[in-house]
């Protein structure tokens, strides 16, 4: 399903992938997770107007029906307008439920006590408040939240601890941000959601890839080849850029607690999580 392609220097190429093969396996996937071992039939998906939640709604509108699959979309008062009509471009593709559910008086409910928060802060709130509502709508809607995150932002930590990887499913989240870009151009989703720069929409002209400091292409191939055992020698030896490399080791090493559940400790044999494991979570 996955191939890692070789090359050498800032154009070697990122994993490819297999999309039609991808895009079957993921529907069985989620009819599994959702219908088979949870015995729920619908999914609730915040529909941002990116290409991850984009791709998200088609893989669940395919794999449970589109009656089934209940986008929210949650603006903030200074979200990119266009976010919500690339959102709505998909519900219209798809012909899934939708709702809007504006956050701003939500979020700033709680920031008017800190009126110094920064950027990074506001993002921080603007994402727990979103995944409340997801969650109060699936229990409202007896359906699962399904994650949007992929492979590129859980490595690099590019995303809000206990929000935007919160869902028990995610269908997503072991691609690489350049495979979820083939995976959408095959399901069909709208070229314009697949054409436009990755932003979390917190500022004006904010885009993922300025936040990283490196473009996804470069990260996907840095991240592939190390994943599989080259060291960051190696990796600056076949070519690739040594600033580029100790960027990436460096937001994947800091991020590491991001990817695991709270650390307990432990005081008896039986701690959740350390200990005490049924066999289907070894």
């Amino acid at each position: 399903m996955l191939q890692v392609i070789e090359g050498q220097g800032r154009g070697a190429a990122p994993p490819s992938l297999n999309a039609g093969l991808a895009a079957r396996w993921l529907e069985a996937f989620l009819r599994d997770e959702i219908c088979e071992r949870r015995s729920i039939g619908r999914a609730v998906v915040g529909l941002s107007g990116g290409v991850d939640s984009a791709v998200t709604a088609f893989l669940c509108a395919r794999a449970l029906g589109p009656e089934n699959v209940h986008a929210i979309r949650m603006p903030y008062a200074a979200s990119n307008p266009s976010s919500l009509s690339d959102a709505r471009s998909v519900v219209e593709a798809l012909g899934i439920v939708e709702r809007t559910i504006e956050i701003t008086a939500a979020v700033d409910g709680y920031l008017q006590f800190e009126p110094d928060a920064d950027a990074r802060r506001r993002g921080n709130v603007m994402a727990r408040v979103r995944m409340l509502i997801l969650f109060d709508q699936s229990a409202k809607l007896d359906a699962l939240p399904v994650g949007t995150g992929n492979k590129t932002e859980r490595l690099l930590g590019y995303f809000t601890w206990h929000a935007d990887d919160t869902p028990p499913v995610n269908p997503l989240g072991d691609l690489f941000k350049t495979q979820v870009w083939e995976l959408a151009r095959y399901l069909g989703v709208p070229q314009a959601l697949v054409d436009k720069a990755p932003s979390a929409d917190l500022e004006a002209d904010q885009t993922d890839e300025g936040d990283l400091g490196i473009t996804y292409a470069r990260a996907d191939a840095i991240l592939a080849q190390s994943l599989v055992g080259y060291s960051d020698a190696q990796l600056i030896e076949r070519g690739f850029a040594a600033d580029d490399v100790r960027l990436v080791r460096r937001r994947v090493e800091g991020t590491h607690w991001k990817r695991h559940l709270p650390t307990t400790a432990m005081l008896t044999n039986t701690a959740i999580n350390e200990f005490y494991l049924r066999p289907v979570d070894f």
